[in-house]
């Protein structure tokens, strides 16, 4: 976007606009995303929502406004919405797009991936207090930005239309993953839990999702809110292990690069114990379904993509999302294979109070 684009959107918020600057930030599928710097500091990040993504930006916003209201306590760094002028948590503009601008948090940064198992430690402790926060908030209380977000049985309809009907349906280049996708829907939802107690969860821990502390490396808080809403732990839980304990980024295509680091899984249940959120008995047998599940599950809505023609993920090339696909799917085969070891690790570890 334009600078003048730029300013012009901030002037609708309540913010000092002198000596302004704008970096992009090139990271994530979803939104666009920049720093707003005063001072040659990143005091603040503005961010268009994608409205074909999240359809309706009033609950999107009405989650993330009540959530930041719990997530407030002793070693979780606080954000804030800044108002517009009018008093709202957001702006629509005349193109109908909207934008938010959030507090930034100093001396802090991200990662795609790790080997560290003190960031890893800190990732689960941070998982846990993020859970420990919203415990106060009930279920009633958020609706579904996204319904069916992490649903198995909606994704496999989604998957089967694409396979009949989509762009790309007839390309013989994923035959694989397809043949993979379909035998592993039996096996998980044979495996699925039942009978869980609902949570608020954040629905999207990617690591790159947690900020941690520059020099210290402590996890300080999660980012990207737009997806809190209503599900299970293991949906949180699983998708931070899926970005911790493989050193591969996500559409790495040499598979052989993607393993199952027991270390990083071990730190993470350490971490996560140490600022434990209550969980049940039920839910801590269902940890390992969650780790299976969810790459599983971006594997699968990665290849719908694709099937489909590459209409819900931005892609850099053509193939992208196939190539995310059976990177998550040979984490998803390394899961499986790892099942009983995270049991016992969970075992040793892990105890509900």
């Amino acid at each position: 976007m334009h600078k003048a684009d730029l300013h012009f959107i901030v002037s609708h918020f309540e913010l000092d606009e002198v000596e302004l600057r704008f970096r992009e930030i090139n990271q994530g599928y979803i939104n666009s995303t920049f720093f707003i710097i005063q001072n040659e500091v990143p005091k603040f990040v503005l961010q268009r929502i994608n409205n074909e993504v999240f359809p309706d930006i009033d609950i999107v916003m009405a989650n993330m406004s009540l959530a930041l209201k719990y997530l407030v306590g002793k070693g979780y760094s606080q954000i804030s919405l800044v108002k517009t002028k009018k008093n709202q948590n957001f702006l629509t503009l005349d193109d109908g797009s909207h934008w938010r601008i959030i507090t930034a948090i100093l001396n802090c940064t991200a990662y795609s991936t790790t080997q560290d198992r003190t960031i890893a430690f800190e990732a689960g402790k941070t998982l846990g207090r993020f859970h420990s926060l919203m415990q106060k908030a009930s279920e009633g209380m958020f609706r579904p930005s996204l319904p069916n977000f992490h649903d198995l049985a909606f994704r496999e309809v989604e998957f089967l239309d694409a396979m009949k009907f989509g762009k790309n349906s007839g390309n013989e280049v994923a035959r694989n993953a397809i043949d993979f996708a379909k035998i592993n829907l039996g096996k998980l939802k044979k495996l699925q839990p039942l009978d869980l107690p609902k949570r608020i969860c954040h629905n999207d821990t990617k690591l790159n999702n947690i900020l941690f502390d520059k020099d210290l490396k402590t996890g300080l808080c999660l980012i990207d809110l737009d997806t809190i809403m209503p599900g299970y732990f293991y949906y949180d839980f699983g998708d931070i292990i899926r970005t911790l304990v493989n050193p591969a980024e996500e559409d790495e295509r040499d598979l052989s690069k993607i393993r199952f680091e027991t270390d990083q899984f071990t730190a993470c249940i350490l971490g996560l114990s140490e600022e434990d959120p209550l969980l049940s008995t039920k839910e801590i047998n269902s940890l390992p379904y969650g780790v299976v599940l969810m790459p599983f599950l971006h594997g699968l809505r990665a290849l719908t993509d694709y099937l489909n023609g590459n209409v819900y993920y931005k892609v850099s090339y053509e193939n992208q999302n196939l190539d995310r696909c059976l990177s998550l799917f040979k984490f998803t085969e390394l899961s499986f294979e790892n099942y009983e070891i995270m049991l016992e690790i969970i075992k040793d570890f892990y105890s509900p109070k």
